[in-house]
């Protein structure tokens, strides 16, 4: 052998322990499960509900729950990567639907208020939760940011199809997502109209700014008819929340993102 070839002492890659594979999978499993129990209990029970009446719900002792979550704060964190993902499944298709653009914009937003109807004690607890000790995250600020995000980027591809400056979209993208939201807050406190109205209402009020800021720049878009370019939202794997780890565990403490870029794409179909 030449003297400047080294030799591959390496060899190949020993296979992943199978086991190993299977007790991560079979851990993914269980703390499912028992994030749906303790939604169960939330939604009987109310924000003040605890890790024993969880554990009675999953049919297991508090050990074997301890065994997945350090603590309630960390099922918490699990409860809401749970909520990101219920809340996404409904928006995204309805901010995606190929419909003209009112009945698209009432379809999101009761999207949105339909998720909190349904799990208004989850959205509670959520927004009530503080991370302690570096531990954990704002679940609602984040999903925020990946409404907002994903919303500048649609709001941004239609401004440049009709040949105007993109640049108001992102403000207008996080102050849309702030007005529903706390209009949701007040509806979920309150409860004085009904959800088709309030949907109905804010549909009208967010389809009037964009009447109006069209029609300024002499742009005028017919609310009941679908337009000739529709753009949609592709969210990358970094826009959705990492699973929580417990402390010590690698990748740092639990909570956080997959990764930082939030890019969102908006092709044409």
């Amino acid at each position: 052998m030449p003297d400047d070839v080294k030799p591959n002492r390496s060899g190949p890659t020993p296979p992943r322990d199978g086991r190993r594979t299977r007790w991560e999978k079979h851990r993914t499993q269980r703390r499912a499960e028992f994030v749906e129990a303790a939604m169960r209990v939330l939604a009987d029970v109310g924000p003040d509900f605890g890790i024993e009446q969880v554990a009675v719900e999953a049919g297991v002792t508090k050990p074997v729950l301890y065994r997945h979550f350090s603590d309630k704060a960390d099922l918490v964190e699990a409860m809401g990567e749970r909520a990101t993902e219920i809340l996404l499944d409904r928006l995204i298709p309805a901010l995606n639907s190929e419909e003209a653009p009112l009945p698209r914009i009432r379809k999101s937003i009761d999207a949105f208020f339909g998720t909190l109807d349904e799990y208004p004690n989850l959205y509670w607890v959520l927004a009530r939760h503080t991370p302690i000790d570096g531990r954990g995250s704002d679940v609602v600020r984040e999903d925020k940011e990946i409404i907002a995000t994903a919303l500048s980027a649609l709001l941004g591809d239609y401004l440049r199809s009709f040949g105007l400056d993109s640049g108001p979209a992102e403000p207008w993208a996080y102050g849309v997502v702030g007005f529903v939201q706390n209009a949701a807050e007040w509806w979920l406190e309150r409860r004085s109209m009904s959800r088709e109205s309030v949907t109905e209402y804010l549909t009208l009020l967010v389809w009037a700014a964009i009447d109006g800021f069209a029609r300024q720049h002499d742009v005028l878009i017919d609310p009941n008819a679908p337009l000739a370019i529709n753009k949609v939202i592709q969210l990358h794997a970094g826009d959705v929340r990492a699973p929580a780890k417990r402390p010590g565990e690698a990748g740092g403490p639990s909570g956080g993102r997959a990764s930082t870029d939030r890019a969102v794409r908006s092709p044409e179909r």
